[in-house]
């Protein structure tokens, strides 16, 4: 018992040490990226210039939700939800896949001691990484913007770590399967219709019942109840079915990515 224990944790550690390494690369190889954080901000904050505060002027206060609620102040926890999603998922969709498929870099990694749940490891710290940067940039704007209406906004920062964590794995999923810089297009055409209908603009009350179902199965949808209750200060029951969806997804999500990898990587 004791020396399959010990095993367990030398193997633990080792495990720890490979994907680090692989992580600080990531780093060195980003340490001049400023530019993608700032545009992983840009594209939402265009959002939030254009919906918020130009449609917003014709929308009023949202409706079901508090009277005092600008449409700004509702879309802007969503905006972020979708700024980490994004961040996270480009990550491990479009930058895993160029190591993978383009500079064959983790064939070299698997030479070394480095084994694939160490790969599968360092992508989804990374990922998470990118994504919480992102959530962070955003949620400074929004309050600068004075978008937050209550201290409990502060749990955006760790509802952004749990979103790109969820997103992370799935990204690194996706990644598996391209077969080539053209199937990009379908992974566009996934996010896009999700990031319009997941309740980013509107409630989901505007739906009818039966697409209501759908739009509760799209996980962008429960990452934006994690942030816009808490942004919103309504901490309800939505927050922690989100909560419980991201987390399982986050388990799923990595089983499955570990298994994608181990299947192309080691032929």
């Amino acid at each position: 018992m004791t020396t399959a224990a010990t095993t367990h944790d030398v193997r633990a550690r080792r495990g720890w040490i490979g994907a680090r390494a692989l992580f600080e690369r990531q780093m060195k190889v980003y340490r001049h990226g400023w530019a993608e954080v700032v545009a992983a901000v840009l594209e939402p904050l265009m959002y939030l210039l254009a919906m918020g505060v130009g449609v917003g002027h014709l929308v009023g206060n949202v409706p079901g939700v508090r009277s005092d609620v600008t449409f700004a102040q509702y879309i802007a926890p969503a905006l972020l939800a979708m700024a980490v999603m994004n961040a996270s998922t480009n990550e491990t969709i479009f930058g895993a896949y160029g190591r993978i498929k383009q500079t064959n870099l983790y064939d070299v990694v698997l030479a070394t001691p480095v084994d694939v749940r160490e790969i599968v490891l360092a992508e989804v710290l990374w990922a998470t990484t990118r994504g919480t940067l992102a959530g962070v940039g955003f949620l400074a704007i929004m309050a600068g913007l004075g978008l937050t209406l209550s201290w409990s906004a502060l749990l955006l920062l760790p509802m952004s770590v749990l979103i790109a964590v969820a997103f992370a794995p799935a990204g690194l999923v996706v990644a598996s399967y391209v077969r080539s810089v053209d199937d990009f297009q379908y992974v566009q055409l996934v996010m896009l219709p999700m990031f319009l209908f997941a309740t980013t603009f509107y409630p989901l009350s505007v739906y009818p019942r039966a697409i209501q179902v759908l739009v509760v199965a799209l996980p962008l949808y429960h990452s934006i109840n994690v942030v816009r209750g808490p942004s919103l200060g309504t901490v309800g029951p939505d927050v922690v079915i989100g909560v419980a969806f991201l987390v399982g997804m986050t388990v799923l999500g990595w089983w499955f990515a570990l298994r994608r990898m181990r299947h192309i990587l080691i032929h």
